[in-house]
């Protein structure tokens, strides 16, 4: 079973300094069919100004992935971490009982690029927690989050995993599924074909009931991530 979110449907937001496009239902978007899928409730295109930014917030019970595709983020947080990530690296930070954080467009010439991914934890009011990783643009398909930190990737507080997918023009992937689990994939460059499915640059795709499955790109390079959730 599949279901398409076209990036032509997803919800839109303009602040001025901040562009926004929402994958599910998030601030003043509303789309009683797009609630989240499995544990996963947020991914948000975000593209902010320069010198512009999300100052002081809180977040309580929510594991917090941030990607960076154009720019670079400055970071600062009440567990102390203060960083700076590039273009290419993964951010997560897990909420737990409550933390405070700021993120800014650390350029005051360049825009910002960059994905806001939530994911709802199973290990609730824990302490707060913060990590960072750039995991290279090897083509083919890198785990990025485990639950068990396996291989050097981010540990997240939940049954659930994000891997990047990366292929050349034409280059075929298949994918590791289960029919038990639940399988979302964002496409973040490129076209894809999927499940006889075409996908362009900003759609989304919901999977379940999966027992194998062949992705290739098209005539251009793919950038996509790719999480493996509970069903």
């Amino acid at each position: 079973m599949f279901e398409i979110i076209r990036s032509a449907d997803r919800g839109r937001a303009h602040f001025g300094w901040l562009k926004s496009q929402h994958s599910f239902s998030f601030g003043d978007y509303y789309n009683p069919k797009q609630m989240g899928f499995s544990e996963l409730r947020v991914i948000n295109d975000d593209e902010v100004s320069a010198g512009a930014g999300f100052p002081t917030h809180s977040h309580r019970n929510m594991e917090i992935i941030s990607y960076v595709l154009e720019g670079k983020i400055a970071h600062k947080d009440s567990a102390g971490n203060e960083e700076i990530l590039p273009a290419g690296e993964f951010q997560l930070m897990s909420a737990g009982k409550g933390i405070s954080h700021s993120e800014y467009n650390a350029s005051k010439n360049d825009r910002l690029k960059f994905l806001q991914i939530w994911i709802q934890p199973n290990q609730l009011n824990g302490a707060p927690g913060y990590q960072q990783k750039n995991f290279g643009q090897q083509p083919g398909l890198t785990e990025v989050i485990t639950p068990d930190g396996r291989n050097g990737t981010l540990t997240i507080k939940q049954d659930a995993s994000l891997s990047q997918l990366i292929l050349l023009p034409g280059q075929q992937q298949m994918m590791p599924v289960q029919s038990d689990r639940a399988y979302y994939l964002h496409l973040i460059n490129g076209e894809l074909d999927i499940a006889d499915q075409k996908l362009k640059a900003g759609d989304g795709i919901k999977l379940t009931q999966l027992t194998e499955l062949m992705v290739k790109a098209g005539t251009d390079a793919v950038r996509a991530l790719w999480f493996d959730l509970p069903l």
